[in-house]
């Protein structure tokens, strides 16, 4: 059956231009949580964060109706909203809670993760090389953390919960998109993570005063441009082209971190940052390569 969906030319030049501009939206929305956190609680903000994301459903319920909600899985959607809310509390508490750079380098680890997540509930093989990349890139994270010389505190455990419990959401959407269409994939989403994302705000409910009202809304109006942007740029260029330019967001973090918040990252940091980087782009360029098709035969 033909897809209703137009196919876009390879324009790696156009995708980059839509990834450099979701890194730099994102790096902001990390600044804006950082600033804000100083003063209210993660909880509400991430309530907030997807309340405003319910913008995005609206057409889809709008255009069908409540049998938009119709599905044949309501267990892989529940899995990925909790999944969801997880990952963004403990993201949120993170970036709030250490330096901006420290923060995003450790939410780099979410390939990781996903790669022990597949082996252990999806059952795939990983060959010997991937799986050593794998290694080393948790030795990226003992060298940002350095256990030896400072306790790891509860923000580090919270970045790193958090890039767990994100690539579980991210594992199930494959899952998702053999049984439902995008439009059920997104209203599930967005409106799960509305209404469970409202339970722990309960508890910690302060009152936005009006400057926190901007703030708030800028954060999710923006968290919902940046993943528009991130979409464009996979949908004209190739994975292996806009993967490293997503890395932008680490240096980008380090230099609001430091402009904003006069955070100044340890050497560390760097060292454990580009060992992460290093091994997750080497998983990812082997396994394109891998996936490749073999060239056509050449006709005598």
């Amino acid at each position: 059956m033909a897809s209703g969906h137009a196919q876009f030319p390879v324009d790696n030049l156009r995708g980059a231009v839509w990834m450099v501009g979701s890194a730099l939206v994102f790096s902001g929305v990390s600044a804006l949580i950082k600033t804000l956190g100083q003063d209210l609680p993660s909880a509400e903000m991430v309530f907030f964060r997807c309340l405003f994301g319910l913008s995005v459903i609206i057409p889809f319920v709008a255009r069908d109706g409540l049998k938009v909600y119709r599905t044949a899985r309501p267990d892989l959607h529940m899995v990925r909203v909790i999944c969801a809310v997880i990952g963004m509390n403990c993201g949120f508490y993170a970036v709030t809670h250490m330096e901006m750079a420290t923060a995003i380098s450790l939410g780099y680890t979410r390939p990781l993760f996903m790669i022990v997540l597949a082996v252990m509930f999806l059952g795939e093989v990983v060959r010997w090389r991937r799986g050593l990349a794998t290694f080393v890139g948790f030795l990226g994270v003992l060298i940002i953390l350095q256990p030896t010389e400072v306790p790891i505190g509860l923000p580090a455990v919270a970045a790193l919960i958090s890039a767990l419990a994100v690539a579980g959401a991210m594992s199930v959407v494959r899952q998702q998109a053999a049984v439902d269409g995008p439009a059920t994939i997104m209203v599930w989403f967005g409106t799960g993570t509305a209404i469970l994302t409202a339970i722990p705000a309960a508890f910690v409910w302060e009152a936005p005063q009006n400057s926190q009202w901007v703030f708030l809304i800028a954060i999710g109006v923006c968290a919902s441009v940046g993943q528009y942007m991130m979409i464009k740029a996979f949908t004209h260029g190739e994975a292996t082209v806009m993967n490293p330019i997503d890395y932008l967001q680490i240096l980008l973090a380090a230099a609001m971190g430091f402009w904003l918040f006069n955070e100044v990252p340890s050497i560390w940091t760097g060292v454990g940052a580009v060992v992460i980087i290093v091994s997750t782009l080497y998983i990812l360029f082997r396994e394109a390569a891998l996936n490749k098709p073999p060239p056509p035969p050449v006709k005598e």
